[in-house]
C-alpha cells in the first residue's frame, strides 16, 4: 500500500494552523469550563458567551474540516437539479 505524500502548498498550510487552532480552542474551552459556566449564568449579556463561543468553533473548525477533505481529494458529488417549474 503507497500513501501519498501531501505537498505544503499554501492551502495546506492554513488547513494545518486552523486544524492546530481548533485544538488549541478546545484544550482552552475544556480547561476553563467552569469560568464559562460562570459567564454565561451571569445576569445582562452573559447569555451571548455560549453562542460567541459556538461562532468561534463553527467557523474555525468548519473551515478546518473543509480543507482537511480537501487536501485528501474528496468533493462532494454534484448533480443538475431538474427543473421544477418549466413552463
Amino acid at each position: 500500500m503507497k500513501i501519498a505524500a501531501i505537498a505544503l502548498n499554501g492551502q495546506n498550510l492554513r488547513t494545518l494552523i486552523l486544524g492546530v487552532v481548533s485544538l488549541i480552542l478546545y484544550i482552552i474551552l475544556f480547561s476553563n469550563e467552569t469560568t464559562v459556566l460562570e459567564l454565561s449564568m451571569t445576569k445582562g449579556w452573559g447569555f451571548l458567551v455560549p453562542i460567541a463561543i459556538a461562532f468561534l468553533f463553527s467557523f474555525v473548525h468548519g473551515a478546518f474540516t473543509g480543507g482537511f477533505w480537501d487536501m485528501l481529494g474528496l468533493k462532494a458529488k454534484t448533480r443538475k437539479e431538474p427543473k421544477r417549474w418549466s413552463k
